[in-house]
């Protein structure tokens, strides 16, 4: 049989690194792989579908399901992964002192729909009790004028979503007093500047992250990889072998991560990183595969319908090719 010629694009990251350079090969599949940022990842995969194997927004993902006009399947190897109380930026002369301070407020995000948001909209939701309708949400590029949401979403009238100005950005508007706060993946640059009267809600996030794991068990996740819908169908091989792929560049990574002699990454204190995250997280602290994540999948599909981006809620194994949803053992 003839291999299939495919394209793939995803961001550079440890755990798809082995794909992208060629030492992890998918069986059956001639690869053109690209590295890309996520953000031109999503755009390209909701606008034009560029990419016969992409890296996919979680919540457009689930979105996108719950509408019936996925144009892609997933594959649950979850390569990005992100704790989010690190997300959230407030202006310090407002008198925000904690989540519940946010109701009421004027509060930025890039996109509604955007997967860390729907993880800290459900964190203020589940764990300090601010609901999603409680809060004024302004949508648009963080440090650039124009963006907007990455496929259309309409939104129940209780929530109020608004775009920002033309010609205006998220980071501007908070520096210059315009907004109470912004939820965002990427820090501001005017936080990153130190503009006066801008911090993080959770200057100690790591110890919130690490507290608020301990008392749910959950691991946010982010982004997922999906393959073209119309290709599943055709070649229902396919998914199953692109998940045994991105297995396998995991494991090297992991292997990678554990090495002592010569550090992966330019941490200094690497291996003491990855001792604390394991403690917290356990030593299979990055799984793929739907079993061990079905609890925080079945967070997000809970939350995108009681945050008003799906109407109804999504069966979690709906999301993704039946080849993947149960890893075979030898």
């Amino acid at each position: 049989m003839a291999k299939l010629k495919l394209t793939l694009a995803c961001g550079s990251y440890d755990r798809t690194r082995p794909i992208l350079d060629g030492r992890v090969q998918i069986e059956g599949v001639d690869l053109n792989a690209v590295a890309l940022e996520p953000e031109e990842c999503f755009a390209r995969a909701y606008r034009s579908q560029d990419f016969d194997i992409t890296e996919l927004s979680g919540s457009s993902h689930l979105l996108t399901t719950a509408r019936g006009d996925a144009p892609y399947i997933g594959i649950p190897a979850f390569v990005s992964r992100v704790f989010r109380h690190s997300a959230f930026y407030i202006r310090t002369d407002r008198g925000i002192r904690s989540p519940a301070d946010l109701r009421g407020r004027l509060v930025g995000l890039p996109e509604y729909q955007m997967t860390a948001c729907l993880w800290a909209r459900g964190i203020l939701s589940d764990a300090y009790g601010v609901a999603s309708t409680d809060i004024h949400w302004r949508n648009g590029g963080q440090e650039q004028p124009g963006r907007t949401e990455r496929t259309p979403i309409s939104l129940p009238p209780e929530f109020d979503l608004q775009p920002i100005p033309p010609g205006r950005s998220l980071s501007g508007m908070l520096e210059a007093g315009e907004l109470d706060a912004l939820v965002t993946a990427r820090a501001p640059s005017c936080f990153v500047r130190g503009a006066p009267n801008i911090a993080r809600l959770f200057p100690d996030f790591r110890t919130e992250e690490e507290a608020w794991h301990r008392g749910t068990g959950l691991f946010p996740i982010m982004h997922l990889i999906g393959i073209r819908r119309s290709l599943v169908e055709r070649e229902p091989w396919l998914a199953a072998s692109v998940f045994k792929a991105f297995l396998q560049a995991r494991d090297v990574a992991l292997h990678e991560l554990r090495q002592v002699g010569t550090l992966a990454c330019m941490l200094p204190w690497l291996p003491d990183d990855l001792k604390r995250a394991e403690a917290v997280l356990g030593p299979d602290f990055w799984p793929y595969g739907i079993a061990p994540n079905r609890p925080e999948l079945e967070a997000m599909t809970r939350w995108a319908q009681e945050q008003g981006l799906a109407a109804r809620r999504v069966p979690v194994d709906e999301m993704f090719a039946a080849s993947t949803l149960d890893i075979a053992k030898v």
